[in-house]
């Protein structure tokens, strides 16, 4: 029997994901981790996006050894390491150069939040503007800037203070009739619409903690050109849905677009170690120096793994045809799950390795998400108000595990489905 005293007795109440999976996590590898019992997990979660290429990847456990044992440096601030030396320059050949990118690399701090904070903070500065517009359902972080362009309303409560400067408008298929990027057109031109001109316009190309929402790529190419159009900065928060889990490296190289900020973290250390980058044009790099700061922008040990993960997976394009046959895979999974119960009024939708199960009841969502991880999967839900079951498993898992989390997916809604036929009342409440 687990015991979980200690953490119900000494840690805050703010915790959330251990009151959904109520175990000790011991040791984990590849796609599977396993509890202080033995019992294993097939991991359909992967640190939120932060575990993209698993959990200690062998190539990548035995580079921070050994950059360990040679006594490295791992703390620098933003000084010259050998370490930051070669992740630029991985990142420069392997990422921006084969996608005629040209940004500027800012370490901003350890975490997607931060990336977002350096992000905004830039805009601002460059056009002299404090009006930023982002879009319903958004997610892009917890501090205080973030938290202004987030949609969630119990999130946005947590500020405790007025979240300003900010205009959220509809994202892409939010409304059911009418075009949003038609308003935010409509909205600039109009000088009586109260909008004042935005320094910049943030969006995820896939809101993840909003539900899977997927903006198709004509939406994505219509907002850039009209950002274009009106002198404002498009931002692209990439935290989540970069590093390759929409099937490229960055979610908008389909829409052919070039973001002039892009935000990354989570996985771009490929070993969960806390790392992001404020991309930049060139010249929107109008800092001045220590105007923006932190004491742990220098993790050396995640740019040892982040060149190695460049290395081993992005070099050429081969890693992308791999995601995009699981992708496929667990669509048609999904697909068929739903197909099987159109009682529950489920449905599905995402893009590449991020995908979710849409439910009309968000309560059934959470019993398939409980049943699971009583069967021995780690998922999520996700969407305002939980109605999605979240899939984002490791692009490197393997298709046996990756076929019996599906497996172990689909009986838990059939399980679920069952007791609904069974108390048919239960729904109505």
């Amino acid at each position: 029997m687990v015991d979980l005293s200690v953490f119900e007795t000494l840690e805050s109440e703010v915790r959330s994901y251990c009151r959904d999976w109520p175990t000790v996590f011991n040791r984990a590898s590849g796609s599977r981790m396993w509890d202080t019992d033995g019992v294993a997990y097939v991991d359909f979660f992967a640190g939120a996006g932060a575990l993209n290429y698993g959990h200690n990847f062998p190539a990548l456990t035995d580079a921070l050894v050994e950059y360990l044992r040679d006594d490295g440096i791992i703390h620098s601030l933003d000084m010259s390491t050998v370490a930051k030396e070669r992740f630029l320059q991985v990142f420069d050949e392997k990422i921006l150069r084969p996608r005629g990118l040209n940004y500027k690399v800012q370490f901003p701090g350890p975490t997607g939040t931060n990336s977002v904070e350096a992000a905004l903070k830039l805009a601002r500065k460059v056009k002299g503007r404090e009006q930023i517009v982002s879009f319903t359902n958004a997610f892009h972080g917890m501090t205080l800037g973030s938290l202004a362009v987030t949609g969630n309303a119990m999130k946005r409560r947590g500020a405790g203070v007025p979240l300003s400067h900010t205009t959220s408008l509809p994202y892409c298929n939010f409304l059911e009739e009418g075009s949003s990027i038609g308003l935010l057109e409509a909205l600039l031109s109009d000088g009586g619409s109260g909008l004042d001109q935005p320094a910049a316009v943030i969006v995820e190309t896939v809101q993840g903690e909003g539900g899977i929402n997927v903006a198709s790529w004509n939406w994505l190419r219509r907002l850039s050109e009209l950002c274009a159009e009106n002198d404002i900065l498009l931002i692209v928060d990439d935290v989540q849905m970069g590093c390759g889990r929409t099937g490229t490296f960055f979610s908008f190289e389909r829409a052919g677009i070039q973001p002039d900020i892009v935000c990354l973290s989570k996985s771009i250390s490929g070993f969960g170690l806390p790392m992001a980058l404020t991309l930049m044009k060139p010249e929107l790099d109008v800092w001045n120096p220590g105007e923006h700061n932190g004491t742990f922008r220098g993790n050396n040990a995640a740019f040892v793994t982040a060149a190695v993960t460049l290395d081993q997976f992005w070099s050429d394009n081969s890693f992308e045809g791999e995601i995009e046959e699981k992708g496929s895979l667990v669509s048609r999974s999904l697909a068929s799950i739903a197909g099987r119960h159109p009682d529950l009024g489920v449905d599905t939708r995402g893009r590449g390795m991020a995908v979710g199960l849409v439910f009309d009841d968000p309560r059934l969502s959470s019993a398939v998400c409980k049943e699971a991880f009583s069967s021995g999967l780690l998922v999520e839900s996700a969407g305002p108000a939980g109605e999605v079951v979240k899939l984002m498993p490791a692009l490197t898992i393997d298709n046996d595990d990756l076929l019996e989390g599906l497996t172990i997916l689909a009986n838990c809604v059939d399980r679920v489905a069952e007791f609904e036929s069974a108390h048919p009342m239960m729904r109505a409440k």
